[in-house]
């Protein structure tokens, strides 16, 4: 098994290697999801990369995001405060709509479309249809195809609509490796996701390494960042992870959910950068900038595709963040709201669309 994981990790990272040399955004994300994918769903190298093994990118990504936060984009970030209410808000009514929308063409219940839509990880949206008794496996499939859709589409979209840039360079690149710096960054990262995860934090795999590096920042006192090719082994992991969760049977047995999921997410998409592109108009800010951060993906994605482009990851970031602390902690009794309005109306509490 380990041997199968290490040549699967390993043929991930040659696609990485392979993305980056063609120009790809977001290289050593994308390749590794490319390739993984397409091992797993012919047959060739079908490998379950295991879920303790996907922090180890979450903490990377997070920390080196979190040392962004300087005294003066802390400044920026509360000038902005309403405009990112107003987006992250703007963001949870697209999806609620497309949610509901799409519901009835899936075959799924009002709930169970809803908790196949929101933006959270597929682990943690099963594991809350299944405590409602609702059948996960659409679930996980749905919340799958919208991270891996949003982070294939979404910067191949901007660099085409941008223009393919000439440097192929990845970010950090040119920072030195320094043992000590590493060391402190890692032990700060894996601690504070610990202590998030004990305190029951939405995304402590993220949350906690970003909080403590944004406050060692703040204060003035963050060691140097990451070097490069820490930060692509970061998105590699992320990448083979995202791949390996392809699975040829499930999409046999998905049936028209595939069809569906697809449209619902393309069009959730395509509605969120709309509505984004509307507030960076009325706002006077990059267009960019407001369509990554309404962007119904995850977080940790996001963060590194606003480096590619080179908009800014704090303020990507903090779109996403305001989005998690006014949804995430909703999410449980809009379910349980939602499930109560089916069985008053005579719905199924839960499908398995075929």
């Amino acid at each position: 098994m380990r041997a199968r994981l290490g040549l699967f990790m390993a043929v991930g990272t040659a696609g990485g290697w392979l993305f980056q040399y063609i120009g790809s955004p977001l290289p050593w994300m994308i390749g590794p999801l490319v390739v993984t994918a397409i091992l797993c769903l012919s047959g060739l190298l079908a490998v379950q990369v295991p879920n303790r093994i996907r922090p180890f990118g979450q903490v990377i990504v997070a920390t080196q995001i979190g040392l962004t936060f300087s005294p003066a984009t802390m400044e920026k970030l509360v000038s902005l405060a309403p405009v990112i209410v107003v987006t992250a808000t703007s963001t949870l009514i697209c999806i609620l709509t497309i949610s509901f929308a799409f519901a009835r063409w899936s075959g799924m219940s009002p709930a169970q479309s809803f908790l196949a839509s929101v933006p959270t990880s597929p682990v943690e949206a099963a594991a809350m249809a299944d405590e409602k008794g609702i059948d996960p496996m659409p679930v996980i499939f749905s919340q799958t195809l919208r991270l891996s859709a949003v982070v294939l589409v979404l910067p191949v979209a901007m660099f085409a609509l941008e223009g393919w840039p000439a440097s192929r360079a990845m970010p950090y690149a040119d920072t030195p490796f320094v043992l000590q710096n590493v060391l402190i960054l890692a032990v700060c990262g894996f601690v504070s996701m610990r202590v998030f995860r004990m305190l029951r934090v939405p995304n402590p795999n993220f949350l906690g390494p970003l909080t403590v590096a944004a406050a060692l920042a703040a204060s003035g006192h963050a060691p140097g960042p990451y070097p490069g090719f820490i930060l692509a082994l970061a998105q590699v992991v992320l990448g083979c992870w995202l791949g390996s969760t392809f699975r040829r049977e499930i999409l046999a047995r998905a049936g028209r959910l595939v069809l569906t999921s697809t449209a619902s997410i393309l069009t959730m998409l395509a509605l969120c950068s709309a509505m984004a592109a509307g507030i960076a108009w009325a706002s006077g800010l990059d267009w960019r900038l407001l369509v990554l951060g309404a962007a119904p993906g995850g977080v940790t994605e996001m963060a590194l595709t606003a480096k590619f482009l080179h908009q800014d990851a704090t303020i990507v970031t903090a779109f996403h963040l305001t989005r998690i602390f006014i949804f995430m902690p909703n999410i449980p009794w809009i379910v349980a709201l939602i499930i109560r309005l089916e069985r008053r109306c005579g719905a199924p509490k839960g499908s398995d669309p075929q």
